[in-house]
Formats: C-alpha cells, structure tokens, sequence
C-alpha cells in the first residue's frame, strides 16, 4: 500500500543536500515560465478561457469604495462639531491665508476613519463571502488573496496621530520628521515597497559582472555583500548584507517624507488636495488593475483595496472642504493622504516593475513639482526650507483665476499628468515619457517666471540704471573737453 501524503513525515530544508533548496526555487521559476507561455500560446491560438477584464475587477471591489465614501461623508460633521467644541481651528492669522473665518480642522481623522473601514471591511470579507469578491490570483493566503499587511495600518495610524497632535498643540517638525519615520521603518521591515530598488540595481549589477544571488525560499533575486568577520558568530565566518533590501529601505524613507510634506505644501485651497489625490489614486487604480489582470504578485489585491479606500475617503470628505469649506483637512489628513498615495506607488514595485514606481510617480506630479519649485524658489531666495510663502502653484493660479478657479484648473492639469502615467504604464514608449519630461518641465519654468517676475524685473532696472550711469561716466570727460580753458561743468 503506498502511504498518502499526509502519513509521509515532512523533510526539512537544514536536512536536504547543498543546492537542493535552490534547484527547487528554480524549478519554481521555470515552471511559472512555462505557465506563462502556455498562456500566451493558448491566447494567440485562441483557445485561452476569457480573463476578467478591469471592469469585472473593479466591480468585485467596488464595495470598499462605498464603504470608506458614507463612513467619510457621516464622519466629517461630527469632527467638525468636535474642532469648534475643543477650539481646534485654523484662524486666519496670516496674509497668504484664503479664508477670513476661523474653520475647523479634525477632517483628516474623518478621512482615516474613511481610509480604515474599507481596508477593514476586506478583512471582513475573508469570513463573509459577497462582501468582496476577489478576483482569481494564483498568489492566495488560505482561499483568499493576501490582504493589507497590518504594517501598512500602523503606518496610516501613526501618520494620523503625528498629524492630529500638531493640529492641537503644534508638535515640533523633529517630532513630525521622527513619526514620519517610524512609519517608513513599519514598512520596510514587513517588506512592502522594499524591492523597488531591485529593477535598478540588479540589472546595473549585471551589466558590470557584479554577481546577483536569490534569496533562500523565494524566487527574488539580490545582490549580497559579504564582510568576513574575526570569528565565526551564529555558524558564520562573514555578514551577509541584502544591498537591495537596504536601498529599497533608503528609498522608502526618502518617499514618505517626501510624500507627507509634498502633500501638506500644496494643502492651501478649499478642496485642493482632497481633489487632486482622488484624481491621482484614480490613474493609480487602473495602473493597479492591469497589473491585477496580469496576476502580477501577492500585493494586487492590497493595491485595489487601499486605492479604493483612499479615492471613497476623498470623495466623501469633498463636498464638505470644497469651496466654500467648512472644514480642513489639517496636517492630519495632509500627512495622512500623502502617505497613503505613496504606499500605492511603492508597491507597485514590489515585482520589481520600478517603470511602473516612475509612472506612479507621474500620476501624482502636482505635489511633486510644486514642492521642487518652493525648494528652488528658496534656494534662490537665499530663503531657509521652513520659510513659508504665498508662491506656490495653487497661490498663482488663484491671483489669476480665484479659488474655484485654480482649483478646478489643478484638477484638470492633475488628469494629465494621471493619463501620461497611465501610458506609461501600459506602453512602456519613449515618447511618452519624453511628453511627461517636457510637460513638467513646461510647468516649472512656467511657475518659476512669474514667481521670480519681480526680481527678474528688478534685475532688469539695476542693468538699465548702471547701464545709464556708465554712458554718462564716459560722457563726462568728452564734454569737459569741449569746454574753453578754466571752465568746468561743475559748479
């Protein structure tokens, strides 16, 4: 009789032959391959079952988006009755301030309140079938896709917290740096966004005969550096660093601090950034649902979770910020929606797809750009980082266009940037990331002349008036010439 698999006694890896373990790994490859060729040949020949397109996916998903919606929309008065009860208010103390009222800050926490019942309500539907339905992946937990990492919910909530607690009693930036930071370190050390850095380096380390390894247990593919050490700790003469893992940790810290604050800068407008990152995490959901048709890797799912999550918050949060507002988002909800847009970038990577990370990235260009400009801005200036000033894209749209205005108008240069992004996505083409370059491009010199336009102007006349003083200098000793002997035009 032979024995089923479950009397058979498990063999375990430390027992097996040296190179077995990584002969089986790359079996695993081959065979996923091969998979994928099949399917290819069975697509041109057409006998391939019909795939679920991006429609039929966004339907199966479409419930965290409603639920993330009404509990945002529900939520956002009672924070606001909340803020004028405690006196947390934004008061209209400075001049490059829109608003002449005081208003109520506390709508970030409404927003996380949005963001964490649609993430939260995935996890539901693990136990409650019809809640979600999934779409088909080979990449399961159980019978379930892998759903979002908990790392990524104690990052939204520290990021929440850091937020509300400089809303109330103004924390110092150290602290709000430090918050910032500890969220990024939740990140990398459950290894979300961690494998951007492989599309890079990996194929650099290739290209000059640097030697790449893979990881034991899994397919991935890295680049190890080994430091011998003195003795022999843990069964090892040397230290085996992940240089891949190390960038990609470096690389998510400089992203969510870039991403937070980029986010807080261009929070100046009733209804601007709430906009804005719908828009953007609008470009970013599609981008996710491709790469969910494709079966890209265990983060699909967590992708469309969290994107949904973030544009059903935004939307219900809008009507109540847009002009006129009744309510801010404060650094609460700046932070928070930043560091949630990034996470969706990050991710993208996670297959080592670091394009896609660059079209994300061109998906949400507003904040981007405008944060690169008041660096250059000040650095002209001879301004200190911190400085604020009334300079940025949305404060020289609004001299021109009113509130509602430059508003709408960013809405729309944020679809652009979201469609070239998308495109890039899908076509991979050089034009297309030609037209992304030239169009930023466009913008920051658009947007750096006319903030610099009273200097230039100033520039100008300092060259006219020295201009004018040399003619005369030059001048002067011709005319005292002409003059007869013993006079002078001087008095």
């Amino acid at each position: 009789m032979i024995p089923t698999a479950a009397k058979l006694d498990p063999i375990r890896a430390e027992n097996l032959p040296p190179g077995v373990v990584a002969r089986i790994d790359q079996l695993g490859v081959q065979i996923g391959r091969l998979a994928q060729e099949q399917r290819d040949l069975a697509a041109a020949a057409g006998i391939s079952p019909e795939a679920p397109s991006r429609l039929d996916i966004f339907h199966g998903y479409i419930a965290v988006l409603g639920i993330a919606f009404i509990v945002t929309l529900l939520a956002t008065p009672l924070m606001r009755r909340m803020a004028v009860q405690y006196g947390i208010v934004d008061r209209p103390n400075e001049a490059r301030k829109i608003h002449r009222a005081p208003t109520a800050y506390l709508g970030g926490a409404a927003v996380y309140l949005g963001i964490m019942a649609g993430i939260l309500l995935s996890y539901v539907a693990v136990a409650v079938p019809g809640l979600i339905n999934f779409h088909e992946t080979s990449h399961l937990e159980g019978s379930s896709p892998f759903p979002v990492p908990t790392s990524i919910l104690l990052g939204l909530t520290v990021i929440m917290l850091v937020g509300l607690f400089d809303d109330i009693v103004h924390i110092s930036p150290q602290v709000k740096v430090a918050g910032q930071l500890l969220a990024a370190a939740a990140l990398a050390i459950d290894d979300v966004g961690v494998r951007v850095a492989k599309g890079v380096l990996v194929p650099l380390a290739k290209a000059v005969g640097i030697p790449t390894a893979t990881i034991e247990g899994t397919s991935i593919e890295t680049i190890l550096l080994s430091i011998p050490m003195p003795v022999e700790l843990f069964g090892t003469g040397s230290i085996h660093i992940d240089l891949v893992y190390w960038a990609g940790t470096a690389i998510i810290a400089l992203f969510v601090l870039g991403a937070c604050n980029a986010s807080n800068l261009i929070d100046g407008l009733d209804g601007l950034l709430s906009g804005v990152t719908a828009i953007a995490n609008v470009g970013l959901l599609i981008v996710a649902l491709s790469m969910a048709v494709m079966d890209d890797g265990p983060r699909d799912a967590q992708r469309l979770v969290i994107c949904m999550a973030i544009i059903g918050a935004c939307l219900g949060f809008l009507p109540h910020n847009f002009n006129p507002a009744t309510i801010f988002l404060g650094d609460c909800g700046s932070l928070l929606l930043g560091f949630a847009t990034i996470v969706v970038i990050l991710t993208l990577g996670d297959t080592g797809k670091t394009n896609l990370v660059f079209a994300g990235l061109v998906i949400y260009s507003i904040p981007i750009i405008d944060t690169s400009l008041a660096i250059v801005r000040r650095k002209l200036a001879k301004k200190r980082m911190s400085d604020p000033d009334s300079d940025h894209l949305h404060h020289m749209l609004k001299r021109s266009l009113g509130v509602k205005g430059a508003v709408l108008t960013l809405y729309g240069i944020g679809t652009s940037f979201a469609l070239i992004g998308i495109g890039m996505s899908l076509w991979r083409a050089r034009a297309t990331y030609l037209l992304a370059f030239i169009y930023a491009c466009f913008i920051a010199v658009i947007a750096i002349k006319i903030a610099r336009k009273r200097i230039i102007d100033e520039q100008i006349q300092r060259a006219e008036a020295e201009r004018v003083a040399a003619a005369q200098r030059q001048s002067s000793p011709v005319e005292e010439a002409a003059l007869p002997a013993g006079e002078s035009t001087t008095p």
